[in-house]
């Protein structure tokens, strides 16, 4: 097993640099942090890189999940260069580097599909992307223009569900032009005249349901290829609902 014990050690400096997209994109890996996101990959049989944390966290993983304490995978940090590898305030000193996994071939040929369209908000998209899981949806596609995957708040807010559903980054008119050609429904969320609202939808076996970006919602392109589109009634004084917020309603509504 290995000890680094400098901030100024290359790998750290390297790791570090994979906050930044860039840099996840340059060398095709990410980083989790955290007891819960580091047991869920371990769960979902994830292939890692290195396995990083202190003396006790990394003892306390290797003895949980009977890994080899001599594997030059794992390493021993300090709690300083904890700090400096993570995104968070209060660091569990345990971290996991993995490489990005994205399908080269597309299947959407069945089931139930969330459709980010240009979102921005990390936190969003990690929690639409929990909900989905949790509701039993198929996948989650996301528009290229939509917020970074392995973006460290996107990946806390996902709590580990981005190792348990099928995760597509891709450009949405053409993962609809799929849809359709399966028979697949698009509903769009939407604020127009033509909108219903989403208690006059019957539940489906199967569709695509668009989740528009924050500010500007779902864009005209998508919009008029929708078979369908939808919005939920708002009661009150409030003028729209968070994007998160709106999606977890329709999609347990769907599910």
């Amino acid at each position: 097993m290995q000890q680094i014990s400098s901030v100024n050690n290359k790998l750290i400096k390297d790791l570090v640099k994979l906050k930044q997209k860039k840099y996840r994109e340059e060398t095709g890996l990410y980083i989790v942090e955290g007891f819960h996101l580091v047991e869920e990959a371990f769960k979902a049989c994830k292939g890692y890189i290195y396995l990083l944390g202190t003396e006790e966290t990394i003892v306390q993983v290797e003895q949980k999940y009977q890994l080899d304490y001599t594997s030059s995978k794992h390493i021993i940090i300090n709690s300083a260069i904890a700090r400096h590898l993570s995104s968070t305030k209060n660091s569990q000193e345990i971290f996991m580097v993995l490489k990005i996994s994205q399908p080269k071939v597309y299947s959407f040929n069945y089931g139930k599909w969330i459709l980010l369209d240009h979102l921005s908000d990390p936190g969003n998209v990690g929690t639409i992307i929990r909900t989905a899981d949790a509701a039993g949806f198929d996948g989650v596609i996301l528009s290229p223009e939509s917020v970074d995957l392995y973006n460290p708040k996107t990946q806390r807010a996902m709590q580990g569900s981005q190792f348990h559903i099928k995760l597509i980054v891709q450009d949405l008119l053409t993962a609809i032009e799929i849809f359709k050609n399966n028979s697949i429904p698009i509903y769009s969320s939407v604020l127009d005249s033509s909108a219903k609202q989403l208690q006059e939808f019957n539940s489906v076996l199967q569709l695509g349901l668009v989740i528009g970006n924050e500010a500007h919602g779902v864009s005209s392109a998508v919009a008029q290829i929708s078979d369908q589109k939808l919005y939920i009634p708002i009661k009150g004084k409030a003028e729209s609902l968070n994007a998160a917020v709106a999606a977890g309603i329709m999609i347990y509504y769907f599910a």
